[in-house]
């Protein structure tokens, strides 16, 4: 059974240049596309939750029949990569952050790389991309508002940026032992540092020292773009380059760390 490494965090934050990076490595299994693995284990918390057979029996032989749900979603969370013979498996889902806590319930050992950037630069990145394909609108229908519209409704709780921000506002409250199993990424870090970032990072999940190439990497499975209707892209390319830096207006950029101050004081304390 490889480990279980979860690729989690913010919206172009790095999660598909990270993966890349993961899967140089020899003793990874890293596909690097986002996965259904996750949502499907929440699914199935909710559908089991709802069943009126599985809830009659809890009345009458709780341990037991919680012991056949445990069983049954180790099952499937370790089956889902069990032939990919490697000592440990990648598997990136925006959503493992908030589900953090079922997954070490049903698998104690998995560990959490959480993807982090600087938020006006999260938003100008999302903000170029539309402009670039402004004919075609947002899956949540966002193009019809301006920018500083667009810009609060992307930060609201269950939108691309806000949604993440909610769970990571959420990490000091997580026991220690929870805690333990995440290892926060500055996209600025790896790209600035990426064979340090790595070298670092394959330390902590346990693997054998590996030194990558930043300047030739292996490109490996495009995920889908028309899925996010374009608006958020997931190129490779053979070598790290830092991004050009993206102009933000003054209004937004201020209110987003004036709303989110407790973000930069957590991540990004040298910024102010």
């Amino acid at each position: 059974m490889p480990n279980f490494i979860g690729v989690t965090g913010l919206p172009r934050a790095g999660s598909t240049l990270l993966c890349q990076l993961l899967a140089q490595h020899p003793e990874i299994h890293c596909e690097g596309h986002s996965s259904p693995l996750c949502n499907t284990l929440l699914g199935i918390r909710r559908m089991i939750s709802d069943d009126t057979f599985f809830l009659s029996q809890l009345d009458h032989a709780f341990e037991n029949s919680y012991a056949h749900l445990t069983t049954a979603m180790q099952g499937f969370l370790r089956g889902w990569n069990q032939d990919c013979g490697k000592k440990a498996v990648v598997d990136k889902n925006r959503a493992w952050l908030h589900a953090v806590e079922l997954l070490l319930h049903i698998e104690p050992e998995a560990r959490l790389i959480v993807c982090l950037r600087e938020l006006g630069q999260i938003y100008g990145s999302i903000e170029a991309q539309h402009q670039r394909t402004i004919l075609v609108d947002f899956i949540d229908h966002l193009a019809d508002f301006d920018r500083f519209g667009r810009a609060d409704i992307l930060f609201a709780k269950d939108k691309s940026i806000g949604a993440p921000l909610i769970s990571l506002h959420a990490v000091p409250d997580l026991p220690k032992k929870v805690q333990e199993r995440l290892y926060f990424v500055r996209f600025e870090d790896l790209v600035e540092q990426p064979a340090a970032c790595m070298a670092h990072l394959h330390a902590w999940l346990g693997l054998s020292r590996f030194d990558i190439d930043p300047g030739k990497l292996k490109i490996g499975v495009q995920e889908s773009d028309s899925h996010y209707h374009m608006k958020y892209p997931h190129k490779q390319s053979e070598k790290v380059a830092k991004p050009l830096r993206h102009d933000i207006p003054p209004r937004i950029q201020a209110q987003i760390e004036t709303a989110y101050s407790w973000f930069y004081q957590t991540y990004y304390p040298a910024k102010k």
